[in-house]
């Protein structure tokens, strides 16, 4: 081979070497994914106990917000009825997603696009290298999300959320969460780990994961919510506890046989360290509630 062609065939090699290594750095996560319950699966199913407040590094404020929740103001206060869930909250709540992918001109995957099942909310995951906006721009309940490629990892960072809640007990969340997520595929599964960080309403960050595995059978069906009166009375009232007055916070932890302690709450619950303080503390012999949650369709109150 002459000194001219070598150059030609280098040039060829270093040509699709340049062209293929920015792809296969990227995992497309495009299909319909269900979720799989098997952690948390009684916070994610049934829904959380009042008063359930473990895992949770919330701080005073967080706890006296939740300490008033009255489930009641979803049907009572109309602006409620529909609201959805913020997109930190939606990776937990019920339903499908579906995920596909947007290419630009040279079949680069520039943005991911996601339907939630849940109120049929979409999120977009931008890839491009734009940056965040100001922090007075406007907030939605999805946010707005960049992602960038770590390997064959995405991390996606999203800010600029409306207010929501952590759980669907009264546990708030501000329009200050930054959410971070990684995102890694195995063949059918996805895991998606996700870093909350929150410095109104949390001392420290955060950490949960999700995963969700590959359904391509599934429909994400029409979530239909109208505001509707669905009381006689009320109107102009919003339901709540004031402090140290709503009776339905000890039945957590009555239930479950957990310190009441312990349900409160806060960073240093979620430390082995914590397991001192607790003193002569057991746990029932056996489960009386919720002890069989798999799937949304098995989730009988008590043991069967």
């Amino acid at each position: 081979m002459n000194a001219s062609r070598s150059r030609t065939a280098i040039g060829v090699v270093v040509g699709l070497a340049w062209c293929v290594a920015p792809a296969s750095a990227q995992v497309d996560f495009s299909g319909q994914w269900a979720p799989l319950y098997h952690e948390n699966a009684v916070e994610r199913l049934p829904g959380p106990e009042l008063g359930d407040y473990t895992e949770v590094p919330l701080n005073d404020e967080a706890r006296l917000r939740a300490d008033s929740w009255d489930a009641d103001r979803i049907s009572v206060v109309e602006e409620y009825q529909c609201r959805p869930h913020t997109g930190h909250y939606a990776l937990r709540g019920l339903g499908p997603m579906r995920i596909w992918s947007e290419y630009d001109a040279t079949e680069r995957i520039m943005a991911f696009r996601m339907h939630w099942g849940a109120y049929e909310n979409q999120r977009t995951i931008h890839l491009d290298g734009r940056p965040h906006p100001p922090e007075y721009a406007a907030h939605t309940f999805q946010g707005f999300s960049t992602g960038v490629w770590e390997g064959n990892m995405l991390t996606v960072t999203t800010t600029h959320f409306k207010p929501g809640y952590m759980r669907r007990n009264g546990i708030p969340s501000s329009a200050k969460v930054r959410l971070t997520e990684h995102w890694v595929r195995h063949g059918d599964y996805l895991t998606i780990t996700s870093v909350i960080e929150d410095p109104v309403f949390f001392t420290e960050p955060w950490v949960r994961s999700q995963n969700w595995y590959l359904d391509p059978g599934q429909r994400a069906g029409n979530f239909p919510c109208e505001y509707l009166p669905e009381v006689p009375s009320g109107a102009g009232t919003v339901p709540h506890h004031l402090p140290g007055a709503n009776p339905f916070l000890r039945e957590y932890t009555d239930w479950y046989g957990i310190p009441f302690e312990a349900a409160r709450g806060g960073a240093e619950t979620l430390y082995p360290e914590y397991r001192s303080r607790l003193g002569d503390y057991s746990p029932p012999a056996r489960c009386e509630r919720y002890c069989t949650c798999l799937t949304i369709f098995d989730c009988p109150l008590v043991e069967r």
